[in-house]
């Protein structure tokens, strides 16, 4: 029983954190920022080149694009 405890335990040995000015924040909030800023310049280069109107209805488009970048960014940036 003590073995399955500490390997379940072992997950929780590294807080995914970064330090900023001494305050810890979590990943997931700098990629979530990391997300909506990437979305918000491809969405400006698509309409420079008014091509927003291809891809659909909005409202699905920039969510699923927000939420794929922002696993990107993790994915790329704080794989462990």
């Amino acid at each position: 029983m003590a073995a399955i405890v500490a390997v379940l335990e072992s997950g929780c040995a590294y807080a995914p954190s970064i330090n900023v000015l001494g305050s810890y924040f979590p990943d997931w909030l700098f990629c979530i920022v990391a997300g909506v800023v990437l979305t918000v310049v491809i969405y400006l280069i698509l309409k420079r080149f008014q091509a927003g109107l291809l891809l659909g209805p909005s409202a699905v488009v920039y969510p699923t694009l927000v939420t794929f970048l922002s696993l990107a960014v993790w994915l790329m940036l704080f794989q462990h």
